[in-house]
């Protein structure tokens, strides 16, 4: 278990937080289908379908994949899945149950892994989608666009030098 602060930690995500890692999935897609005319049950078929296919993509794509469960005060809260090669560390996927956000909880999580990638002396990388809100929290930590992958930005942070 990973601690930044007293009320805030990561841990390594088990075979039993399947369905709770879903729900977070969920959780972050369902305001795309509202407008959808499908029934909630189709809803929920469709994006558990999606979440299985993110889930083999991130493994097929990062085989070194750290799948991270954040607690807020004992409380599943999010999660954050990361790796790391010999040149970068790359934030793959966060995201916080809508319970959690706003507080607050993201700024520390990015916070924590910069300051492990500016430990390592290394980049971190992520890619978030153009319209989403998290692009604003990204800017302001200090991370820049890289690449421009049309529904995706590749963005980057590099520690200040001191």
């Amino acid at each position: 278990m990973l601690e930044l602060g007293p009320d805030l930690c990561l841990r390594p995500a088990q075979a039993s937080d399947e369905s709770l890692l879903q729900q977070i999935y969920l959780s972050t897609r369902s305001t795309e289908l509202q407008t959808v005319p499908w029934s909630a049950q189709q809803k929920q078929e469709f994006l558990s379908f999606q979440a299985a296919a993110q889930e083999r993509h991130y493994r097929q794509t990062y085989p070194d994949i750290e799948q991270l469960v954040v607690e807020y005060r004992g409380v599943p809260a999010g999660r954050l899945y990361r790796s790391q090669d010999m040149l970068e560390h790359r934030l793959i996927d966060v995201a916080l149950l809508p319970a959690f956000t706003g507080q607050g909880l993201g700024t520390r999580l990015l916070e924590g892994e910069m300051g492990r990638a500016g430990a390592a002396g290394k980049q971190l990388r992520l890619h978030v989608e153009r319209h989403n809100p998290a692009r604003r929290l990204y800017e302001r930590l200090g991370f820049v666009m890289t690449e421009d992958q049309g529904v995706y930005l590749a963005m980057t942070w590099n520690q200040s030098p001191a």
